[in-house]
């Protein structure tokens, strides 16, 4: 049954649709991009979350030392890294931070995501890869070179209403990741997050 994470939430607007909808996970970004949030902004927002619904922060190359705080503090439940941390960073992150780490793959070749399935992180991301851009372009890759895994991973890159059945059924990701589909104008839409929700749910049943 695959799993559905919102991300990119930024607004008590998108708290109150999720709570309404219930994905499994709702992702927080704290990198540089037209929907980071800060710590204060996102501890206001995961306050308002119902528990159960799992949060995640989404870091590029940032300190052990922030995301442990944001972890101390409840704000965030999984991390996940977004550039170019490599095995040394992920381990030492680890031991700092006790909780899953999802590991991000801008996704060129089928040996790049065999090679990255090595490394020590709990999950996959497999995204689209565009340069100087470190996620949420809202286009997909080809997803015929994935391979098959043996580590659950989390597809995601262009995903909407017209791709999302095939790509689950066809690849068996362990979770999807959608943000700018259910966005109108840039803002997440209610309609559109109950929509595809509703959409993956139907799928696993």
């Amino acid at each position: 049954m695959a799993k559905i994470k919102i991300c990119g939430l930024s607004r008590l607007q998108d708290i109150e649709a999720v709570n309404e909808y219930k994905p499994d996970y709702i992702g927080f970004v704290f990198a540089k991009s037209k929907r980071q949030v800060n710590k204060g902004q996102a501890k206001i927002l995961k306050d308002k979350l119902l528990p159960g619904i799992i949060s995640v922060g989404v870091f590029v190359n940032e300190t052990a030392e922030y995301i442990l705080n944001l972890y101390k503090e409840g704000i965030i439940d999984i991390i996940q890294l977004h550039s170019d941390e490599d095995e040394k960073y992920i381990l030492e992150l680890k031991q700092s931070v006790p909780c899953q780490v999802i590991k991000a793959i801008p996704v060129q070749t089928r040996e790049q995501i065999l090679l990255a399935e090595k490394l020590p992180s709990d999950y996959l991301l497999l995204d689209t890869y565009q340069r100087g851009q470190h996620g949420g372009t809202g286009i997909a890759f080809d997803h015929s070179i994935i391979p098959e895994l043996e580590k659950p991973f989390f597809l995601a890159g262009g995903l909407d209403f017209n791709n999302i059945r095939s790509a689950i059924r066809n690849y068996g990701p362990y979770a999807v990741d959608i943000s700018s589909s259910v966005e109108t104008d840039g803002i997440k839409d209610a309609d559109k997050i109950k929509r595809m929700i509703e959409i993956v749910r139907n799928i696993n049943n």
